[in-house]
């Protein structure tokens, strides 16, 4: 994908290699800087996505969607790949959106699960959080 594409031509990238070297029907992506990522979030993605009966799953946690914490199916690989180079599309949440995406849900106590390390002083508050809670 030429340019900057963002986080949905990762998404690609995985979807079309599980395609040509698994059988794998589902792909799971995590941002690269949400050091306490959920052990179940892949069950739980994929029970959102069956109870809402989506295609699609993503994490919420308090107000905020999490759309790179998601679910996606290797059979969606050749539309992603049509709105990235055809259509330019690179908002995860308007691809998702038209084929439905159901919401896994996390509470943000006493960890965020999906808390964000951009900063040297993220990277402090997220080493303070491990401290207090070596579970997460």
């Amino acid at each position: 994908i030429p340019d900057f594409a963002g986080p949905l031509a990762g998404i690609l990238a995985g979807l079309e290699w599980a395609a040509a070297n698994a059988s794998a029907e589902w792909v799971v992506s995590v941002p690269g800087d949400c050091p306490f990522v959920p052990r179940d979030l892949a069950a739980r993605l994929h029970a959102a996505r069956v109870k809402e009966d989506k295609p699609l799953a993503c994490a919420k946690s308090g107000d905020w969607r999490h759309p790179v914490a998601g679910l996606w199916p290797v059979a969606l690989r050749a539309d992603l790949r049509r709105a990235l180079i055809d259509e330019g599309l690179h908002k995860i949440e308007v691809w998702t959106a038209r084929h439905g995406v159901a919401l896994a849900e996390w509470s943000e106590k006493p960890v965020d699960p999906f808390f964000n390390v951009n900063r040297p002083e993220d990277l402090a508050e997220a080493e303070r959080i491990a401290a207090q809670h070596p579970a997460a």
